[in-house]
């Protein structure tokens, strides 16, 4: 896309050494990415890159609220995002992903583009559960309720009828005792 142009970084122009690149994401980044779960957004991202023979460290910095819909009400709010996440981008043969913050690429690529990362580190920054702020309160107090155990009182009768009726093992009975005796 060619909104995701200005996402590229050109490897074989970087000195070695630290520079650094700042971004803005506006909506129209969310709609370059086909079945965007997220469609508005007003995020700052810096990225630092720090190239040196073998590898590119990076560090991504992002800045800013995304627009969410409530899974409760279906109504809109802004979700503030303050995400800081590391990637290494190490020379070899291929372009493969080596675990989820290494990344090998090709000693002869031109360009890196860097949006697709900065879009996933967004999305990892949205909570799975997206509840209004104004559910905050409620979902604190719904928490506690689930902590609590409830016993009608026909199941209190029956624990204790068969607390009385059940027998005691005579080995608690001799362990008990040697206890007391050690005090």
């Amino acid at each position: 896309m060619k909104s995701l142009k200005a996402f590229d970084v050109e490897i074989f122009r970087l000195s070695e050494g630290k520079q650094v690149f700042s971004y803005e994401i506006k909506d129209l980044f969310f709609a370059s990415f086909e079945d965007s779960f997220l469609e508005k957004g007003n995020l700052k991202v810096k990225v630092e890159l720090d190239k040196s023979e073998r590898m590119i460290l990076s560090e991504f910095s992002i800045k800013g609220s995304v627009e969410l819909i409530c899974d409760r009400s279906l109504e809109p709010f802004d979700y503030e995002i303050d995400t800081h996440q590391n990637l290494v981008f190490k020379f070899g043969d291929e372009f493969i992903e080596l675990s989820e913050d290494v990344i090998m690429i090709p000693r002869d690529l031109q360009k890196l583009n860097l949006s697709q990362y900065i879009y996933e580190f967004i999305g990892l920054s949205v909570p799975i559960k997206k509840l209004h702020p104004k559910f905050n309160e409620e979902e604190e107090d719904d928490e506690v309720e689930t902590k609590l155990i409830y016993r009608s009182e026909d199941d209190k009768k029956d624990t204790n009828k068969s607390n009385d009726t059940e027998e005691i093992d005579p080995r608690w009975n001799a362990l008990k005792d040697l206890k007391n005796k050690l005090k």
